[in-house]
């Protein structure tokens, strides 16, 4: 019979940073509360999570990939909100953002999870922050403690 690893739903324990753009801020808070609820819900501890703020979503890999290289955290959970507008500087920024965070969590060997909403119109945006469609902060900060629960099972 095949051992299957997989992580569990209970973060005591976990240290995970939260970094939140305040571009459309409106949205990021709600993700940021629905994450640090999940968090918290599933056994966290408010002295486990630390939350780092920046400008907008195209900073949020910076600073996954600087907290990342602390050792400091068992998983970074990155939210923005990304609003299709005229140009195509959205989809610019989503590939970017994207990248950066998938190169942040390989280089450093913890998950870094993509809470970053792509979505066409700020209505979906609020729908998926806490709206009709859920909360993917709180689907994000799920991920993370499954996530960081799984590399220490590999390690």
């Amino acid at each position: 019979m095949a051992r299957i690893l997989e992580g569990q739903l209970e973060a005591k324990g976990i240290r995970i940073a939260l970094v939140v753009a305040r571009w459309n801020e409106q949205v990021t808070s709600r993700l940021l509360s629905g994450a640090e609820d999940a968090l918290l819900k599933h056994g966290g501890d408010r002295d486990t999570v630390t939350v780092v703020h920046v400008p907008g979503s195209f900073e949020l890999p910076l600073a996954a990939s600087r907290l990342a290289a602390t050792g400091k955290f068992d998983a970074i959970v990155a939210l923005g909100a990304l609003v299709r507008g005229e140009t195509p500087h959205f989809d610019v920024l989503a590939a970017t953002v994207a990248r950066g965070l998938t190169q942040a969590g390989m280089a450093a060997g913890i998950p870094v999870i993509f809470g970053v909403l792509t979505c066409d119109t700020m209505e979906q945006a609020m729908d998926r922050a806490g709206g009709k469609a859920g909360n993917k902060g709180w689907d994000a900060a799920l991920a993370a403690i499954e996530m960081a629960g799984l590399y220490t099972r590999l390690d």
